[in-house]
């Protein structure tokens, strides 16, 4: 029996999608505290607001699109993110003071969420369910490739070029994903999947309800690790290793491209447990080293672990928040997990901020280190569990 083919056109061209709008997002996100500061003479609580309220921004677009994208049509849905995307992308062209930024960088988080959860959508209904883990494994890593690339880029054009070339670029990018766009096949779903929808309000229109234990476990692990995308600038700086902490991200983003290959398809072949365990296993070692680490070496180790263990826990949950749901869901699923996931990159930072004045950033990973390991045993009664069983069953 051949394999179902996971490779196609319309899976490449999504996930190049992807990795624009998660480029433009990493690449900005780096810049913008200082445009504003620079710019505007923003003080640092407004800089850390002109960065932050683009997450919230994401968040909602997510919350409020994943209830409609089934009736707005999936396709649609893209068009109308990446339209938005572009034009509020358009908008840093104008200076019109801080609290017009303001206002741009939210609606512009809103269009990204509205985008990233169409692309999300479609590319779980175009990936053969038997290679489903596998498929969003790969499909993850544009977003992977993005986490590095994008604050790479970012850094540097900041130190060698000026803010409008830098917005020119994610114009181009935007524009760019937009006309890819229309090369992209969304196969309409099976009319007996559809379900008429409920009116009236209710939390499930706006929620998935199957997808909400393991996105708790999603938000929990990276609450954690958006205290090593936060700090890890500040806690090298105080271990003299500012030189190695810029090839952090790098190796990070090398152990997920390396792995993700493999744990996809374990995923698929013996199940999620398979993958989660050793995850939460890794992800404990390298927040643990962190917080242990003087030297370059202890240090790029950790964010090898952390890729490991975070990155592919990343891949993993997403892929059952989708296997658990109906196909006319899969939106909410979707933006059920990203909104989950947003809500612990987005506060994890603001919230740890009030940790960190009574203790260090050694300790503080040490202390989220052991969280990590104490959320295997969450992860193992609102999911493990289950899948442990329906593996028996199969057997």
């Amino acid at each position: 029996m051949s394999k179902a083919k996971l490779w196609t056109k319309d899976f490449i061209i999504v996930s190049a999608i992807n990795f624009f709008l998660t480029l433009v997002f990493y690449l900005l996100i780096v810049i913008m505290g200082v445009y504003a500061v620079k710019g505007f003479n923003a003080s640092a609580s407004q800089a850390g607001l002109v960065t932050g309220i683009f997450i919230i921004g994401a968040l909602i677009g997510r919350l409020f699109i994943g209830r409609s994208i089934e009736s707005i049509g999936r396709k649609r849905t893209l068009f109308i993110g990446l339209i938005l995307f572009i034009l509020m992308t358009l908008l840093y062209f104008f200076n019109y003071g801080i609290t017009f930024l303001l206002i741009n960088r939210f609606l512009h988080g809103i269009a990204l969420g509205i985008a990233s959860t169409a692309t999300g959508t479609i590319v779980a209904q175009i990936i053969p369910v038997t290679r489903r883990g596998e498929g969003i494994g790969y499909y993850s890593m544009s977003a992977t490739l993005a986490t590095a690339i994008g604050p790479f880029v970012g850094i540097y054009m900041s130190q060698h070029t000026n803010f409008q070339m830098i917005f020119s670029v994610c114009l181009a990018l935007g524009i760019v994903s937009l006309i890819t766009a229309f090369f992209v096949d969304v196969p309409p779903l099976e009319a007996s999947t559809k379900t008429a929808e409920t009116k009236g309000f209710k939390l499930s229109s706006l929620i998935e309800p199957k997808a909400v234990p393991i996105a708790l476990v999603t938000l929990v692990v990276a609450f954690c690790y958006s205290s090593v995308l936060s700090f890890i600038n500040f806690y090298a700086l105080e271990i003299n290793l500012v030189g190695t902490a810029s090839f952090f991200f790098l190796v990070y983003s090398i152990a997920i491209l390396v792995s993700r290959p493999f744990t996809g398809r374990l995923m698929d072949v013996k199940g999620a447990n398979y993958v989660m365990y050793p995850a939460f296993i890794l992800f404990t070692a390298g927040m643990l080293l962190l917080s242990l680490t003087h030297n370059s070496i202890t240090l790029l180790l950790s964010g090898i672990l952390i890729g490991l263990g975070f990155g592919n826990m990343q891949s993993c949950t997403q892929a059952i928040a989708v296997k658990l749901t109906p196909p006319h869901r899969m939106g909410l699923a979707t933006s059920t997990f990203f909104i989950f996931l947003d809500a612990g990159l987005g506060f994890g930072p603001y919230l740890l901020g009030f940790i960190i004045p009574s203790t260090s950033y050694s300790s503080l990973y040490a202390i989220l280190g052991v969280v990590v390991l104490a959320t295997a045993i969450l992860y193992f009664l609102l999911h493990g569990k289950k899948e442990r069983a329906n593996i028996n069953v199969l057997a």
